[in-house]
């Protein structure tokens, strides 16, 4: 409240989006205020100086509808390339977007991007060393990061903090330190962030999370996820290591706050396999999953969490678990009494079961592989009677006219899924709403992650404190 006016800031954006002429003018406008006079009288002069330093270019630094957004590429690796771009370019003409550079640290992978990305667009794109590099170009409005897993939080927190909205790849974070401070970069700046969770632009999940939200599905009593493979070269490059050297590219800028080892080739482009660059099938499986929790009940993260794993059999150098189960409780967070468990297992070593999220209730599930509601599993009257209660079964529906295909492959090319996320995020950096898997998802799917990783590492039942938003092993901190 400013001498009685009462401002929303999103509101006044929205509407200098619309405004042409002088700043100073429209923002009066925007506000509501008759005059220059009228409005310093409201508190326009505290309102500069308090809440946003409003002048002629930071105006013009605001996205109009007809203006074309540019994007510039972060790390052009497989996903970038195989989804990210394809899914990018499906709606880059209708929304008035285009790229316009790459930047990757390694020379070959830098030049081929932009050679693939002009030849996709028909732009010319520039290739560029280091985000430093990419960042001093004032052709650049928003940036595509599809990077290690390590390093997605500390690149997007680059991004905003260069004034770039930014779609960047999942997992979010898997050390608490960086979730913290790539949330708090995002709300800091305001910039448009959209996580690679692309179930959220999904029209079945998204029609199972009302359904679930409605209380009509009845009250979670469980959760059984999956993800299972027979492939001993998943997130395996044997072709493309003998190829990278370490004059090529830049080792110490792509270790960023991790400790310094040599030069190693397979954990620059195996990371996946590899701790701290990576935790393998929590960072890359589980968060995609876990997240539905989060978004279809509302809690923001497990109250505990239990691991057991190992590598059973692709022996080949790798640090990760070909094979992890984890057991997850949640509930409300000052109610013990209330909740349900989520079982998650995943395995390379045989495909069976294959990628499955089962929601169960007392009264029947929901298959997000099959995008059904059933009755199955739900109570029989011949049950309930005998303890004088009455038979609970859900109706039989699909969540979708058509069953949607879910990519769960390594190369998923320019699924749907992941195309409306990306629609969703482009979308968004011109309405400036919040998209669909916003910062909060992502931190939520973080501690989640950092608490898997910890009950990994330590073979504990792990627990997070809201007040210090740590990880909790033993009763103390878990780093």
């Amino acid at each position: 409240m400013l001498n009685g006016l009462t401002i929303s800031l999103r509101t006044v954006v929205e509407d200098l989006m619309a405004c042409k002429g002088d700043p100073t003018e429209d923002l009066e406008m925007a506000i509501g205020v008759k005059s220059r006079r009228d409005f310093l009288k409201a508190g326009g002069g505290a309102l500069a100086a308090t809440v946003i330093p409003w002048n002629a270019s930071s105006y013009a630094s605001i996205i109009g509808a007809n203006d074309r957004v540019k994007v510039g590429v972060i790390g052009c690796g497989d996903r970038m390339k195989s989804s990210l771009i394809p899914a990018f370019q499906e709606h880059a003409k209708e929304l008035n977007f285009e790229f316009v550079a790459v930047s990757d640290l390694w020379n070959r992978r830098r030049e081929e991007g932009a050679a693939y990305i002009q030849k996709m667009s028909g732009n010319t794109i520039a290739a560029v060393r280091n985000n430093d590099e990419l960042y001093a170009r004032k052709d650049v409005d928003a940036v595509v990061i599809a990077t290690a897993d390590f390093q997605h939080a500390l690149h997007g927190v680059e991004a905003v903090n260069a004034g770039r909205d930014a779609y960047v790849e999942k997992p979010t974070a898997h050390t608490m330190d960086d979730a913290r401070k790539f949330r708090d970069a995002v709300k800091s700046t305001g910039k448009i962030v959209q996580v690679g969770t692309q179930r959220r632009s999904t029209p079945s999940y998204q029609k199972a999370a009302k359904y679930i939200q409605s209380g009509n599905f009845g009250d979670i009593v469980m959760v059984e996820m999956t993800w299972n493979v027979n492939q001993p070269g998943r997130w395996r490059r044997p072709d493309v290591v003998p190829l990278l050297k370490e004059q090529d590219t830049d080792w110490k800028r792509y270790l960023l706050n991790r400790p310094y080892e040599p030069f190693d080739a397979r954990k620059y482009l195996e990371f996946r396999l590899f701790w701290p660059y990576s935790s393998g099938i929590p960072d890359q499986w589980l968060v995609h999953q876990i997240d539905t929790v989060h978004w279809f009940t509302g809690l923001p993260h497990p109250r505990s969490v239990v691991a057991n794993g190992g590598i059973y059999l692709w022996k080949d150098g790798r640090q990760n678990w070909d094979t992890m189960t984890a057991v997850f409780d949640y509930g409300p967070l000052d109610d013990p009494t209330k909740g349900f468990q989520v079982q998650y297992s995943s395995r390379f070593t045989n495909s069976a079961g294959g990628v499955k999220e089962l929601y169960y209730s007392n009264g029947g599930m929901i298959d997000m592989d099959k995008q059904t509601v059933t009755p199955e599993g739900g109570m029989q009257a011949r049950e309930a009677s005998a303890m004088g209660l009455k038979a609970n079964l859900l109706p039989s529906f699909s969540l979708v006219e058509k069953a949607e295909s879910v990519a769960y492959g390594a190369d998923t090319g320019g699924d749907p899924q992941t195309s409306a996320n990306m629609r969703n995020w482009m979308e968004c950096v011109r309405s400036r709403k919040t998209p669909n898997a916003s910062i909060e998802a992502g931190y939520s799917h973080s501690i989640a992650l950092c608490m898997n990783v910890a009950a990994i590492q330590t073979g504990e039942k792990v627990t997070f404190d809201d007040k210090t938003q740590e990880v909790i092993v033993g009763g103390k901190a878990y780093a």
